[in-house]
């Protein structure tokens, strides 16, 4: 069976494109792999069997572009990489699945529990897991220093700021839109990809540690085992609706961990899961296929396997570019 997947926004994921060529080079799957993008230079164009330019993701047409590359192509699955199209695509999603297609993406009402940070914090007040006191600033607000202060609907880490003082306080909230107050934990940050199948069903679960970060995206990290996250990452799959790949961070103090966001989709540092031994694409191509699935039990993969990811460069001519844009 041939199987040809889409991922929209594919920016700079030049490694996980490279790990799903891989899968489907592993299980000896027919099919390619299409990208979208609003970018001509994105980086993993130059990786993809097919690259498309399409409008963004708030724009009225970006739906009816992601269906005719769809249709024209026969496109089995479809993967958001991006938080920007998580909203979009779930809206679109009956619309979208079409001759048998799954958009892996969960439904709208999970969807916006995540992308929205206040409904985050009380999505895990609500469930009973540990999180950082969270608020919705006013002009009265008195706060024991340090906090947070970040965007209510942020993505990436950008505009998240440790608050000191009063008077830095005031400055950010000038300049944040939709600013939420998050009482400051210090310790290391853990991201747990939780890999779920197209109903919901949990297939595989990793911790990460994020050792250093840029651009609001892991370059250096680590696997390491936590069974208190692990049980807690069980109990957010089992209280939100969710499909496909999702990442949860949380925060370590001592033995306490204090969960922050869930991304509904693969996140950044997803490859240092699949080469733990948490393959993903392997998984879904072979649903997506038919082959049967040999699961690991869940927890059993590589543990203090290291990632250190490093700049390339690519050069692409104006050709390319104009190719890219058409």
């Amino acid at each position: 069976m041939k199987v040809n997947v889409l991922f929209t926004s594919i920016g700079r994921r030049v490694e996980l494109i490279k790990s799903w060529k891989k899968a489907y080079a592993d299980l000896g799957i027919n099919g390619q792999i299409f990208g979208t993008d609003i970018d001509p230079l994105a980086a993993a164009s130059n990786f993809v069997d097919s690259f498309h330019i399409v409008p963004a993701s708030k724009h009225e047409d970006f739906i009816p572009s992601i269906q005719n590359i769809c249709n024209e192509n026969e496109i089995n699955l479809v993967f958001p990489l991006n938080d920007n199209d998580l909203m979009p695509l779930s809206s679109g999603k009956s619309i979208l699945e079409q001759n048998k297609r799954i958009v892996v993406i969960s439904k709208m009402e999970s969807v916006d529990i995540t992308v929205d940070k206040w409904s985050t914090y009380n999505f895990f007040k609500n469930s009973g897991i540990k999180t950082p006191k969270t608020w919705i600033p006013n002009q009265n607000t008195k706060s024991d220093f340090p906090i947070l202060i970040k965007p209510r609907y942020g993505s990436a880490g950008k505009n998240v700021f440790k608050i000191n003082d009063q008077d830095e306080l005031e400055f950010y909230m000038q300049r944040i839109k939709d600013p939420i107050l998050q009482e400051f934990i210090n310790g290391p940050e853990v991201t747990t990809d939780v890999i779920c199948d197209f109903q919901g069903s949990i297939l595989g679960i990793v911790n990460r540690e994020r050792l250093e970060v840029r651009w609001g995206e892991v370059s250096k990290g680590k696997t390491i085992f936590d069974k208190n996250i692990m049980k807690n990452c069980g109990k957010i799959v089992e209280n939100l609706d969710v499909v496909g790949p999702i990442t949860i961070q949380c925060i370590l103090e001592g033995n306490d961990a204090y969960f922050i966001e869930i991304n509904a989709r693969y996140g950044g540092g997803a490859p240092l899961g699949f080469a733990a031994g948490v393959k993903s694409p392997h998984w879904y191509l072979s649903i997506a296929s038919g082959i049967e699935l040999n699961l690991p039990p869940i927890g059993s993969y590589k543990q203090n396997l290291f990632l250190s990811r490093y700049d390339n460069s690519l050069f692409m001519d104006e050709e390319k570019i104009k190719s890219n844009s058409i």
